[in-house]
C-alpha cells in the first residue's frame, strides 16, 4: 500500500535563530484521493490568482493568503475523505540542548512526525508492507544531504514493513507542497501568535488534523485510524 506525504516546514532550526518554535508538516493521504487534493488546492489558487490578478506561475505563500482564501482550502480539502493533516511542534525554549547540526535535527523531526501524526492514524497490521511517498521542499537542503532522510528513515524503521521513497521539490512547481505550506505555517502560528490566526482556526476540523507537541509529546487532534480499502490497481 502507498501513503502519499506531503511536507513543509516553518519556523527555522538554526542554533542562531532566535524563534521560539519549529514545525514540520503537511498532509498525508492514499491513492483514491491524492490527485483530488492536488487539483481542488490547484482550482482555488487559479481562481485567487485571477481575482487579483498575480501571475499563473507566481508561487503563493502561505503568508500572501487572506483569512478568507485559507477558510475557503481547508474547507474543500477537508471535505475529501482520505485527507488528513499532520503537524509536529517543536518549542525550542524547551529543549535542554541547543542544535547543533540543523539538518540531523530536521531529519528526527521528520522521523518524530511519523510517530506521532502519521503511523498511528494507520492500520499497519491490515497490510503486507507499506511504502511511503514522501513530497518535499527543497529550499532548506544541501546538495549533499539530499538522500540523507530517505536513508535515515529507512534505518529507523527497519524493523518496520515500511520502505520509505523522498522526493524532493521545487514548492514552486509543486501543489501538494504548496498546500503543506499553507496548514504547517497555519499551525505554526497558532502556537507562535494565534491571532494570526484566530479567524482560521475554527474552520479547521479536529477530525481531519492531528497534531503533536515536542518535547511534552501531548497529542491533540484525530486519534481514530483511517479505515483506507485499497483500490490501486
Amino acid at each position: 500500500m502507498e501513503v502519499y506525504v506531503y511536507i513543509d516546514e516553518s519556523g527555522s532550526i538554526h542554533k542562531n535563530s532566535k524563534t521560539k518554535y519549529f514545525a514540520v508538516g503537511g498532509y498525508f493521504t492514499f491513492f483514491d484521493d491524492r490527485n483530488k487534493i492536488i487539483s481542488t488546492y490547484k482550482r482555488i489558487n487559479k481562481e485567487v490568482k485571477l481575482t487579483r490578478n498575480i501571475q499563473m506561475n507566481k508561487e503563493i505563500k502561505s503568508y500572501d493568503y487572506t483569512d478568507e482564501e485559507k477558510i475557503e482550502i481547508f474547507k474543500a480539502v477537508q471535505k475529501i475523505e482520505y485527507f488528513c493533516g499532520c503537524s509536529m511542534i517543536f518549542n525550542k525554549s524547551l529543549m535542554k540542548k541547543e542544535i547543533i547540526e540543523s539538518n540531523i535535527f530536521f531529519n528526527y523531526s521528520i522521523k518524530l512526525l511519523f510517530t506521532d501524526c502519521i503511523i498511528p492514524l494507520i492500520n499497519t497490521k491490515k497490510y503486507s508492507n507499506i511504502k511511503f511517498i514522501v513530497s518535499i521542499d527543497n529550499r532548506n537542503i544541501k546538495v549533499g544531504h539530499l538522500n540523507d532522510l530517505q536513508t535515515y528513515l529507512r534505518t529507523e524503521f527497519c524493523l518496520e514493513n515500511f520502505d520509505f521513497k523522498v522526493t524532493y521539490y521545487d514548492s514552486s512547481t509543486n501543489f501538494g507542497v504548496q498546500l503543506a505550506d499553507l496548514i504547517i505555517n497555519t499551525f505554526y502560528n497558532v502556537y507562535k501568535d494565534k491571532n494570526i490566526v484566530k479567524n482560521v482556526v475554527p474552520h479547521i476540523k479536529v477530525n481531519k488534523n492531528r497534531i503533536s507537541l515536542f518535547p511534552t509529546f501531548k497529542k491533540c487532534g484525530r486519534v481514530q485510524k483511517i479505515d483506507y480499502n485499497i483500490s490501486e490497481n
